[in-house]
């Protein structure tokens, strides 16, 4: 498989995570928007932030798949993370596009241009013939991203890895 590819749109930078992104990564999960919006532990903190990137990392090394930090091209700021996930989970629904950006940065359209620039990166480079969005029922923000991204919701289901709430399977064909 190959490593995290570097990837440009027209406003973002989709790049590997790198070690001096840890603190911009907590900074991001940190927010109560984003700590509501994913249902993430109170507990959550630095260290978590940086196994979740080198989580990321091996998935790229490991299945050519993983999430991206985003940067804002113009000004080189980090906004968050977009990309591709495919956990070993046994009730996942298969390679999935993602999204997480500070709050800073919601509604100015860069969850919609990396998630967009993750499908393309899917369906050209990877191949793939379907792709994936698992999301919270209540995370009206991520749902109106992937109607943007020309998906729809198949289904509501409770997955094994988070049993207290189900969440939207949304999906895009090639």
């Amino acid at each position: 498989m190959n490593a995290c590819p570097r990837l440009e749109t027209d406003r973002l930078i989709l790049r590997p995570f790198i070690d001096g992104d840890v603190d911009d990564y907590f900074a991001v999960l940190d927010t109560a928007e984003v700590r509501q919006a994913l249902h993430l532990s109170e507990s959550l903190d630095r260290s978590d932030a940086w196994q979740q990137m080198a989580w990321f990392l091996g998935q790229w090394a490991l299945r050519g798949t993983g999430h991206w930090a985003l940067e804002e091209r113009s000004s080189g700021r980090f906004v968050g993370r977009a990309g591709l996930h495919y956990p070993e989970r046994p009730d996942w629904p298969g390679v999935e596009v993602g999204w997480v950006l500070h709050p800073n940065y919601w509604g100015q359209g860069y969850a919609t241009e990396a998630g967009a620039e993750a499908i393309r990166y899917a369906f050209e480079d990877l191949d793939l013939e379907r792709i994936y969005s698992c999301i919270l029922p209540e995370n009206l923000q991520s749902q109106a991203v992937a109607q943007r991204l020309g998906m729809e919701l198949l289904e509501e289901r409770t997955m094994a890895y988070f049993p207290s709430s189900p969440h939207g399977i949304w999906s895009k064909a090639r």
